[in-house]
């Protein structure tokens, strides 16, 4: 009895485990055989778009041509794409469900379903209206599993999805400025922004090259582009914007008249064109008493020609008083002329987004125009930045930060009805797609993002890529030569390199690459040419004894090494090629001698591959200086405060005010305060310490003597408006210029708990730019003897 009840359990276990592995397999289905269907019900020419994208996509990945069909086939499978509005399909019912949780009812919802009750099964992408179709073809793709000769979909990825808001794009600007995109032909940019709205994005925003002498690289006129753009769009069934700034002084009556005529000739050749954007500065510098009627007359000019187009405005640059004025007009006037406005860099609240909207009248809408393409000096500083990155990958480097933008985000977008990011290249490319992914969906996790970006252009559906992007944001986060991460990321894509050489020809695998690359040789070069220049304050140790003038010679020859002995030259070489190679491929400028970039600014990662990361530079000038003094002594003083800068002994105190390598004692870190100069296009021979600053820091020092005295000294530009635990003190020296020495003493009732905090108050400089307001650089406390 015993034995035929425990064969009976075997038996049952088996019968179950094998209906499992069963029931398993009947969650995948293989569509490599299917056919596609898709409805007549939607326009020409946007279902013959579907159509081409969906077997372009397909195919890419597969090598399967999907045959498309208006006749059913019981024998294999069908994938059919159809409105949600629809009853039927070529005389087969659409399965619509009942109940509230309906996305695929909502505007630009979808829902993905199989369906096995006949035939050989049926796949259905049900879209509210026709550009849903496209989402949830991208969903599609990113999910299913496509491989060669094989297309399988598992039915736990079935999903209905609509997005979380209305306005979801990115900025394309086909203009010299541009580091990539003015060089693309039409197909490159069709491809481009197919890709866009396969991940989400409902808008593409051009730049319009309004100046016909900035055409070096285009291989077709900005007007064939502008129109191709715009057909483009209308094709995939998205959102053309432009962004069209008012660079003249428009009280000027001629002025005003000769660019509404530019505007108007504009949208006259715009085959669609839905949102028309006019920054209010950035560029553009209009008070809102000539603004708002130049807006009011393009309003008038575009509802002309498309009359379902809205008109946008920002309030970059506007001053309180300007700001003021603008939204008072609003309240008095109620236009309805204005569709609403764009918060964006430099606009009053561009580090809230929320005081706008609070102002705004609710029958205006909100829009966001965050900066995801610069790293430096721009409107989201990449935070605990190395200051050699800065100098050398600087403004438009390769920058994909996947959790700091996804902070930036949560923090800004609830406030807006959704994004057109401003970007200047494709080097911001996963930030795009991951901004248009969280504008679809608030809540969606990062990772599952890039899982998906790396299975989609990459086909690698394993998590070794996104664990790879995560480690070269990483890479950013810190002291340089502090950070172990480099080296590891470095390392770890060297492997992904060899690993797949199927991507060598992929423009997103190499600009990957090329970061992990360019992150280590900066590294690397960092940590030698700071040795060398310890080494060299070391010979200028002994000036006293050998003479100033050999002390210079030595000193210089030891820094000078960086250049005739430089290191790791097979790296350099490597990062040249990829350059040379993403050049050829999509057009990206990394030089402007050998690239033709429109200016250094213009993610130029070539032209400072290698900038000096010691003061060689600095030196070198100021060793020819000190040659011309008339005395021994005053050459020994000078190279006295040159050896010390960095080192000015026991019982004192130096920070570089803005590197966080060099600055323990600064408490502040926050975006506003502090910045990278931009002198002699990139290229400024001054010390390093000088190109970084801080307007308002603030500084604390523990553990003083408390029997002594001390002098703070500081080095920068402009005014220095110290206080020492809140009091206000008067200097000694105060000279303004770069690189001279403010001085002010302090006495022992300063020190008497034995620690001070220095702060700075704000000076009246709101009529200067931000390039020309008081900066600091160097701080010191001095122990006097």
């Amino acid at each position: 009895m015993k034995n035929n009840l425990l064969v009976s359990f075997s038996a049952l276990f088996l019968l179950c485990f094998y209906a499992g592995i069963n029931h398993i397999h009947a969650q995948t289905i293989d569509l490599s055989k299917a056919s596609v269907m898709v409805s007549t019900e939607i326009r020409l020419p946007v279902r013959e778009t579907i159509i081409r994208t969906f077997q372009e996509e397909v195919k890419q990945r597969t090598a399967i041509q999907l045959p498309v069909t208006e006749k059913w086939n019981n024998k294999y499978p069908v994938i059919c794409m159809v409105l949600a509005s629809q009853a039927e399909l070529f005389g087969v019912e659409v399965p619509h469900r009942t109940g509230d949780n309906l996305p695929e009812t909502k505007a630009e919802g979808f829902r993905i379903a199989f369906d096995s009750s006949s035939g050989a099964g049926t796949l259905w992408l049900i879209g509210n209206d026709e550009r849903s179709l496209f989402y949830a073809m991208g969903q599609f793709l990113r999910i299913a599993d496509l491989s060669s000769k094989s297309i399988k979909f598992d039915k736990k990825n079935e999903i209905a999805s609509s997005p979380a808001y209305p306005i979801r794009g990115h900025q394309l600007g086909y203009r010299s400025t541009n580091n990539t995109c003015d060089m693309w032909t039409v197909d490159q940019f069709e491809k481009y922004i197919r890709e866009l709205v396969l991940f989400g994005c409902n808008s593409i925003e051009n730049t319009p090259n309004m100046n016909k002498s900035f055409e070096a690289n285009m291989k077709v006129s900005s007007e064939e582009m502008n129109t191709a753009m715009s057909r483009i769009c209308d094709r995939y069934a998205i959102d053309y914007w432009a962004w069209v700034p008012a660079t003249v002084d428009l009280s000027d009556k001629a002025k005003f008249e000769k660019i509404l005529e530019w505007n108007d000739t504009f949208y006259k050749n715009c085959p669609r064109l839905d949102g028309v954007f006019i920054p209010g500065g950035d560029p553009g510098d209009n008070h809102p008493e000539y603004l708002i009627p130049f807006l009011e007359a393009v309003a008038a000019k575009l509802s002309q020609y498309h009359p379902k187009a809205g008109l946008w405005v920002s309030l970059q640059g506007f001053n309180e008083e300007a700001t003021d004025y603008f939204f008072d007009y609003l309240k008095k006037n109620d236009v309805d002329w204005l569709k609403g406005v764009v918060s964006g860099p430099g606009s009053p609240d561009d580090e809230t987004t929320s005081s706008t909207r609070f102002r705004l009248p609710k029958k205006y809408m909100h829009r966001h125009y965050p900066d995801i393409t610069h790293t430096v000096r721009c409107q989201y500083p990449s935070p605990e930045f190395d200051q050699a990155f800065a100098l050398t990958e600087g403004r438009e480097a390769c920058n994909p930060q996947p959790f700091f933008y996804a902070d930036v985000h949560r923090r800004f977008e609830p406030f807006t009805d959704g994004s057109i990011t401003y970007s200047d290249g494709v080097h911001d490319d996963i930030n795009k797609i991951l901004w248009t992914c969280l504008d679809w969906n608030l809540d969606e996790d990062v990772r599952q993002i890039l899982k998906e970006y790396a299975r989609f252009f990459f086909g690698i559906s394993d998590v070794a890529v996104t664990d790879g992007i995560l480690a070269l944001e990483q890479n950013w986060y810190g002291p340089l030569e502090r950070n172990g991460t480099v080296e590891a990321t470095f390392t770890y894509w060297q492997r992904l390199e060899t690993a797949h050489p199927e991507l060598k020809n992929n423009w997103r695998w190499i600009q990957l690459l090329t970061r992990a690359y360019y992150d280590v040789y900066t590294q690397r070069r960092k940590i030698y040419e700071q040795n060398l220049e310890k080494e060299a304050n070391k010979v200028l140790a002994t000036a006293a004894s050998i003479g100033a003038d050999q002390a210079m010679d030595r000193s210089l020859a030891m820094v000078c090494k960086a250049d005739k002995e430089p290191v790791n030259q097979d790296l350099n070489k490597k990062i040249q090629d990829f350059c040379e190679q993403l050049y050829r491929l999509i057009g990206m400028q990394t030089s402007v001698k050998k690239y033709h970039a429109s200016g250094p600014e213009r993610g130029c990662i070539l032209d400072f591959i290698d900038y000096p990361l010691n003061n060689r530079w600095w030196l070198e000038d100021e060793f020819n200086k000190i040659r011309g003094m008339d005395s021994e002594n005053e050459k020994l003083a000078r190279l006295e405060v040159i050896r010390t800068w960095e080192n000015p002994g026991e019982g004192s105190y130096y920070d570089n005010i803005s590197d966080i390598s060099q600055s323990p004692r600064v408490k502040t870190r926050m975006r506003k305060s502090y910045g990278y100069a931009w002198w002699d296009g990139g290229m400024s021979r001054k010390r390093l310490s000088t190109q970084l600053f801080q307007h308002l820091p603030e500084i604390v020092y523990t553990d003083l003597d408390l029997n002594a005295t001390y002098t703070i000294r500081i080095a920068g530009r402009g005014e220095a408006l110290l206080r020492v635990n809140g009091e206000r003190i008067a200097p000694s020296a105060y000279p303004k210029e770069l690189e001279t020495f403010k001085e002010f003493h302090l006495s022992s009732k300063h020190i008497k708990n034995g620690k001070i905090v220095v702060t700075f108050d704000e000076p009246d400089e709101l009529n200067l730019s931000w390039r020309e307001q008081s900066t600091i650089c160097d701080v010191w406390l001095l122990k006097n003897n």
